[in-house]
């Protein structure tokens, strides 16, 4: 049976709030479920991990310890570059047809067309996957929405984005970028037992889904701020008061530039709806819009904060009900901002130009 030793445990609770690698954080949550009784399947699924990868790191840790398990093997070699203009290709290259006989793209697949193009001489799927994660692109599931080739309009706008990224830091004229995540949750079917000298916190197997909630989260980049805001939905009103509570932090600003996709809340009907024609107008007018192309999430750094707040806050626990994830959500924005952790956005206009082969 999988167990981890009393300072791994400790250890691996401490890296999981406070680590800065998205990998080691992910590494550490596998051995965490593994020791509370999740299956290899389970564990798979929630982290997105192959159920190789999963019994890989387990038999790594059992057979070398921790740090072993947290780190990659040693390549021989020149070390693996993965830059901008890698991941730009294989993004290019997961939202075009994949090839003939194939439904969809996997990643063998990738794989053998980033070395068949000379992109790179190897690339492992780990590395693959890696990347598409960061970019939120799953091209195994049907449901996945791409634009295929660049157009004038994503030109324009991805550039009037990247545009707005290069501008320095600036307390009268923040960047914030805002977005949405969906939360399932999830109650346990039965009381789990404490954790007591030598043996870890037990979880059962079953469980209750309790629907779903929505987080509204928004950041500011370059200064290190987050707001996640817990809702029952993502409705325009819900929308329109999150966006009220950004306007109050910043109320000595005299513009929010911000930045966020073109959902069909994401307007100023919703703002007038809610506080009425005058009081919405001139709350929407404390901002400057900014939307990122259809089906760009990548260029929007509250993808980034999401993918913090998921692992870092969310994990693999299960969350029981609103007021729960509301309480969980308000302690890890005290933390995070309290750290100021900064966003360190690499991908300029010149880069786009220059890697996706225009202008």
């Amino acid at each position: 049976m999988f167990s981890l030793t009393s300072n791994d445990q400790l250890r691996i609770r401490v890296l999981i709030k406070t680590g800065t690698s998205a990998r080691e954080i992910n590494r550490a949550h596998c051995l965490n479920m593994r020791e509370k009784g999740r299956t290899v399947i389970e564990i798979g699924e929630s982290l997105e991990l192959t159920p190789r990868t999963v019994i890989d790191i387990c038999s790594v840790y059992q057979e070398r310890g921790l740090d072993a398990a947290l780190e990659d093997e040693p390549r021989s070699g020149r070390p693996q570059e993965i830059d901008a203009r890698v991941t730009s290709h294989l993004v290019a290259t997961v939202c075009s047809d994949p090839p003939e006989g194939f439904d969809r793209w996997t990643l063998e697949l990738l794989k053998e067309r980033m070395i068949q193009d000379k992109v790179v001489e190897s690339i492992s799927v780990g590395s693959i996957w890696l990347i598409l994660k960061e970019h939120d692109l799953k091209p195994w599931q049907q449901k996945m929405w791409c634009v295929p080739h660049l157009n004038e309009e994503y030109i324009e706008r991805m550039e009037k984005v990247l545009d707005v990224y290069e501008l320095p830091l600036n307390s009268e004229v923040p960047v914030v970028c805002v977005d949405e995540k969906p939360v399932v949750l999830h109650a346990d079917a039965r009381a789990s037992t404490p954790m007591a000298d030598g043996q870890p916190k037990r979880v059962d197997y079953e469980y209750r889904r309790n629907g779903t909630a929505n987080v509204f989260c928004g950041v500011e980049p370059k200064a290190g701020v987050y707001f996640n805001k817990v809702t029952p939905t993502r409705s325009g009103a819900e929308f329109a008061l999150f966006l009220a509570d950004i306007a109050a932090h910043y109320s000595d600003a005299q513009k929010i530039i911000l930045v966020m996709d073109n959902l069909s809340t994401h307007k100023e009907k919703s703002l007038t709806d809610f506080f009425g024609e005058a009081s919405g107008k001139k709350l929407w007018s404390r901002f400057c819009v900014v939307h990122t192309p259809k089906h760009a999430s990548w260029l929007n750094q509250a993808e980034i904060a999401i993918g913090m707040y998921q692992r870092q806050c969310i994990g693999g626990t299960r969350i029981p009900d609103l007021q729960d994830l509301t309480k969980k959500t308000a302690f890890w924005n005290r933390a995070v901002n309290s750290k100021k952790a900064v966003i360190a956005w690499q991908f300029t206009k010149l880069d786009a130009r220059e890697k996706l082969d225009y202008g």
